[in-house]
């Protein structure tokens, strides 16, 4: 068994690991590169192998970071198929489409603006190209291997987003783990992650490795930012990744006003057709989902869905309290960045980051303090007042990653942190030697290894 760590090793972004086993070359997920510039680049750089010779792609789950580069594997001669969970094809269909069109409008836009050091520029794949790796998507149910030569995969429901899942590897070269991102116990949406017993190696994420999630009471929080807000005539933007996130602000805005907690005639208003397309996906997929079925059927009740741009545009211009949920979460593109010009300079309105912002992305930067921030080209004042709520990730903090991986029977023969900041991942990596006891590593980016 040979592994390459061709993303997500040394960063949080661009999960893809190469495996290399029993007359097969396998690739765990296949995401895009987000953040600063220099892990950006790596998208636009020819990728290490010929996609040709891939046999298959086993993806874990549908965020971008994960599945944003298949259109640009197919692109370039990937022929095979893309293995996931049912859930996992239904939210990577949208997501890969609005992440298409975005690359598109960016591009025009830069072209329009002359804000782009390349004449012209590109989008890294079109809507076609989305299209086509859409079409070799294959939905497994869980639980139920697919024969890869002498190669079985088998997917393992792990929580943290609809549909995502560990991938297990097994052949007559051993077997490998790939955990995939891993939920909360206590997540808002998703049940808590399986266990799995067994595994010779193992590749374990690390987004949270060195930190434990807040003891505080999101829902509580947030009803106490949307009632300050509303208060001084303000409203609430709160820039959400449109699968996963949203659906969880949703749930969340329905229990406040159900409670009494807010006022029930602040209007909320759901900006983002990729949410609303996956919040119906959420609501076909309930039964996957921790919470009643009615609690997900009403998930958009009393909400205003805005789906056209016009509609959008006009919302940024409005001048009364509202709530605002819209897309992307870490403000890297899509209509929350119209949101952000129009309120950032407004220290009535409050910026609402729920969830974890990958170092050198707009989000973060805002969370971090930064008086101003560029926005199509030019930099707009912030004034307005900014929140972090951590509370709402859907990653296993420390003890979880711990908890989950003492569910293994026995210590794999070699476990590597992926999927994670530097410092995250090595502190994952001390204490799984310190407290279990394993042999274990932190790859580097574009390594090889043998274990």
């Amino acid at each position: 068994m040979k592994i390459r760590f061709l993303g997500a090793a040394d960063t949080v972004t661009g999960s893809r690991h190469l495996v290399e086993t029993d007359g097969q070359r396998l690739l765990l997920d296949c995401g895009l590169f987000q953040g600063f510039k220099t892990w950006r680049e790596r998208n636009w750089q020819p990728f290490p192998v010929p996609p040709g010779s891939i046999d298959a792609v086993l993806l874990s789950h549908a965020h971008l970071d994960h599945s944003g580069y298949l259109p640009a594997l197919v692109k370039q001669g990937f022929r095979g198929r893309i293995w996931c969970s049912a859930p996992t094809r239904d939210l990577a269909e949208v997501l890969l489409l609005d992440s298409a069109h975005l690359q598109e409008e960016d591009a025009r836009r830069a072209n329009r603006r002359g804000f782009s050091r390349h004449a012209p520029a590109l989008p890294l794949y079109t809507v076609a190209d989305a299209k086509k790796a859409i079409a070799r998507l294959e939905p497994v149910a869980p639980g139920r291997s697919v024969k890869l030569g002498a190669v079985s995969a088998t997917f393992t429901p792990v929580g943290h987003l609809l549909g995502a899942c560990a991938v297990t590897l097994r052949g007559p070269g051993g077997s490998l783990v790939f955990s995939g991102d891993l939920g909360r116990d206590d997540d808002l949406l998703m049940p808590a992650p399986q266990k799995i017993a067994q595994a010779d190696v193992l590749l374990v994420e690390s987004t949270y490795g060195n930190r434990l999630h807040p003891r505080e009471d999101v829902q509580a929080r947030l009803g106490a930012i949307v009632r300050e807000t509303v208060r001084r005539g303000g409203s609430v933007l709160l820039p959400s990744f449109a699968v996963g996130r949203a659906q969880a602000l949703l749930l969340v805005l329905q229990r406040l006003k159900a409670a009494g907690e807010i006022p029930a005639e602040v209007p909320v208003f759901l900006d983002s057709p990729m949410a609303i397309a996956a919040t119906t996906l959420y609501q076909r997929h309930r039964r996957a989902l921790r919470i009643a079925p009615r609690e997900a059927t009403g998930l958009c009740d009393g909400v205003t869905l805005v789906e056209r741009a016009q509609d959008s545009e006009k919302l940024t211009r409005a001048r009364y309290p509202a709530v605002i949920i819209s897309a992307s979460g870490m403000a890297t593109g899509g209509r929350v960045l119209h949101h952000l010009k129009a309120m950032a300079p407004n220290p009535r309105h409050h910026i609402v980051f729920p969830g974890f912002q990958v170092a050198g992305t707009r989000g973060a930067k805002l969370v971090e303090g930064a008086p101003d921030v560029k926005i199509f080209g030019e930099y707009v004042a912030v004034k307005a007042e900014v929140s972090h709520l951590e509370g709402f990730s859907g990653h296993a903090d420390a003890d979880g990653l711990l908890a989950w991986l003492r569910g293994f029977e026995r210590p794999p023969r070699q476990t590597f942190v992926v999927h994670g900041e530097t410092a995250a991942s090595d502190a994952l990596r001390s204490r799984i030697a310190d407290q279990l006891g394993w042999r274990v590593a932190v790859p580097e980016h574009a390594s090889e290894v043998t274990p």
